[in-house]
């Protein structure tokens, strides 16, 4: 018993934290996801945004179980129940093959758990504090942007899709996550606890009281539209477009899903835009050698021509999506220059970085959310163009088979929409382009990177140490 005492206080006067217990352990990782689900609740006002610092506390707290080993298994854990059940839809798409995926996504919880308790071992509190919020930072952006299997929903900054408050260019979906685990770190010291609640709260009220009006109203020069449709036949096509220009005679540019043609755009298809004097972007197939294709936007201009088109820059992967863009461009429309990313290319930053750094004034979405795969996976697509349009701040026109389509303010405000399921819902959108008014870059695309670099000096210490740990011969056991 008092080896075990002895041990405890030789732990602590190294780390500067005492080990904590598997009970209690039990109860800080219920209370992370407890506080992950609130802040992904559909419904939310924006306010539970806020529970993420929560959510990431209880990780951190997790790093101080005794081992880096138990660490990573309650890091485990807690990933495998926060992720699972948002990502039901996985289920209905890969059977029993998303419990592989699920895996996948709560090893880097894992990971993170892991490395945040050596880094308290190695450095100590007060210097860890510092070191978390990058380590965080850089598997954040690793596992979302840069490895095969990279997945960027549900990460800490697409919680606060209804609470951007900050102006765009200052910080991005990173850059929201970074601040939240380096705000739920000082957690880790005891005197800064009470601290950390009253700023809470204060960030709570001070997001009600002083969140951005919608602002004076613009004129418009640009009026857009969109038809969810999944699956549709030429003439269901056809009868939709004729519905929507009767609906709204002003309309400048129609938009229609992803995959809405099974080939190029026919010829009855520009005969439509050259008739009614129509801009159309509508999403269907470039065919590609080797009986493969591009899974491509198309811009037919009111002569009835294609005089853009856009591939998708990173097909989905496990589904038959095509190849990928071999470059992205902007199209110099009559009103601006509009990026166009196809469906999930928009939860890519290095996708829509690209387009903004071209001088993208708005970006247009075709996109196919199935209707079989649930209500849920279409709430959690929603959050990424929120988050995009107040990133860059440009306004954002996203058009889904069967929903949720919304057509989103420079602000990240989702001033139009059409629900799920919404097979032939109609949706419309305006905007005010001009060359005055071009998106800009958050800081955290800049800061992101340096935090994988970071990320991976730390590991190739612990590896280095280990190394030579190892290479220390054993003294020799003395009779």
């Amino acid at each position: 018993m008092n080896a075990g005492i002895q041990s405890s206080s030789s732990v602590k006067s190294l780390t500067g934290f005492a080990p904590i217990s598997w009970q209690r352990a039990l109860w800080l990782a219920l209370a992370a996801v407890v506080c992950f689900h609130l802040a992904y609740t559909p419904a939310q006002s924006g306010v539970l945004a806020l529970l993420m610092v929560g959510y990431v506390a209880g990780l951190v707290q997790l790093a101080r179980l005794r081992t880096t080993r138990q660490s990573f298994y309650a890091g485990l854990l807690v990933g495998l129940v926060c992720f699972g059940p948002q990502l039901e839809c996985f289920w209905r798409i890969f059977g029993p093959g998303a419990i592989a995926l699920w895996m996948v996504l709560a090893l880097w919880i894992a990971v993170f758990v892991a490395l945040a308790h050596r880094a308290l071992v190695r450095f100590g509190v007060k210097r860890a504090v510092w070191l978390i919020p990058f380590l965080w930072t850089g598997l954040e952006y690793f596992r979302s942007e840069l490895y095969y299997l990279r997945f960027s929903w549900l990460n800490a900054g697409f919680a606060f899709n209804d609470f951007m408050i900050l102006p765009s260019g200052l910080l991005g979906s990173y850059g929201i996550g970074l601040v939240v685990v380096a705000y739920a770190s000082l957690f880790l010291v005891g005197k800064l606890k009470r601290l950390v609640v009253i700023g809470i709260a204060v960030a709570a009220v001070g997001g009600l009281l002083f969140m951005p009006s919608l602002g004076p109203k613009q004129r418009l020069n640009l009026h857009l539209a969109g038809v969810q449709l999944e699956f549709s036949t030429p003439d269901q096509i056809k009868q939709s477009l004729d519905k929507l220009v009767t609906t709204r005679t002003n309309i400048d540019l129609i938009v229609l899903p992803e995959y809405t043609l099974d080939g190029p755009p026919s010829d009855e298809l520009k005969q439509w835009c050259r008739e009614h004097q129509k801009f159309l972007i509508v999403g269907g197939k470039d065919p590609a050698s080797g009986n493969n294709f591009y899974d491509t936007a198309f811009v037919i201009n009111t002569n009835g021509e294609v005089v853009f088109k856009q591939a998708k820059a990173v097909p989905i992967q496990f589904f038959k999506d095509g190849r990928p863009a071999t470059e992205q461009k902007l199209w110099d429309s009559p009103w601006g220059r509009i990026g166009i990313c196809i469906c999930y290319d928009l939860s890519y930053a290095h996708v829509t970085d690209e387009l903004v750094r071209q001088g993208a004034q708005m970006l247009i979405v075709p996109t196919m959310d199935v209707i079989d795969w649930g209500r849920h996976q279409h709430e959690l697509h929603a959050r990424v163009a929120p988050v995009r349009a107040a990133e860059y701040g440009i306004p954002i026109f996203r058009v889904a088979s069967s929903g949720i389509s919304q057509g989103v303010s420079k602000s990240g405000w989702v001033q139009a929409s059409a629900p799920f399921p919404g097979e032939g819902e109609m949706i419309f959108f305006g905007v005010n382009l001009s060359p005055q008014r071009r998106g800009s870059l958050p800081l955290d695309r800049y800061l992101a990177p340096v935090c994988v670099g970071v990320t991976g000096w730390f590991v190739l210490l612990l590896v280095v140490e280990r190394l030579r740990r190892k290479s220390i011969p054993t003294p020799p056991t003395k009779v």
